[in-house]
């Protein structure tokens, strides 16, 4: 979560056509990453990806630091059909706004396994990646729960325990980004800090 340290970092979002993921980009991008950081966006592409079609991305908070592209600025059903991966480029076209300066790789990781975790962890590992984010969705028997059925095994690709699997797990610091409305800030989660509360 430290964002002030002058040598360039590697950073890594987790990048799903969800609001997770769009609120952890943007916790990423207001909060993280500096103009000489370089950032991957990962995919992992599952068996479930593309079960819901709905698609939000990015929406501009009204005390925001950066501007987001036009087309990120509302919710579109089926922006994305089954099998497309347009939103990994709104997603990169918005961090290029953001920070031009900003160096921004995609990558895309087909698994059938639908063990997305593994990927990421694995990814993680062979990019050096020096912070991890990945969006967190929260309901109250997650919160209670999520935590100790994350520490099993691993889940799937359910948001709240693959974000839990990885912030226990990850050789690098991993942040978990629950974005709490435009103006409300974020919750984030780590393996030494739980529900941080980070204004916008």
């Amino acid at each position: 979560m430290e964002a002030g340290t002058p040598q360039s970092r590697k950073v890594m979002v987790i990048a799903d056509p969800t609001r997770e993921s769009a609120g952890a980009l943007q916790y990423a991008l207001s909060h993280v990453l500096l103009e000489e950081d370089e950032l991957v966006l990962l995919h992992v592409d599952t068996p479930n990806s593309w079960k819901n079609p709905f698609i939000t991305f990015l929406r501009k908070p009204s005390n925001s630091q950066y501007t987001t592209p036009a087309s990120l600025s509302s919710s579109s059903e089926g922006a994305a059909a089954p099998g497309g991966e347009d939103f990994l480029e709104e997603m990169k076209q918005a961090c290029e706004v953001a920070k031009p300066k900003l160096r921004v790789h995609v990558e895309k990781v087909h698994t059938e396994s639908g063990n997305k975790a593994a990927i990421i962890l694995s990814q993680s590992t062979a990019h050096g990646v020096d912070l991890l984010i990945i969006g967190q969705r929260r309901s109250l028997s997650n919160a209670i729960l999520g935590y100790r059925r994350a520490g099993g095994s691993l889940r799937g690709s359910k948001g709240v325990d693959t974000a839990e699997y990885l912030i226990q797990n990850s050789k690098c610091n991993c942040v978990g980004v629950q974005r709490k409305g435009q103006n409300a800030g974020y919750l984030l989660n780590t393996k030494t800090y739980r529900n941080f509360w980070l204004l916008a």
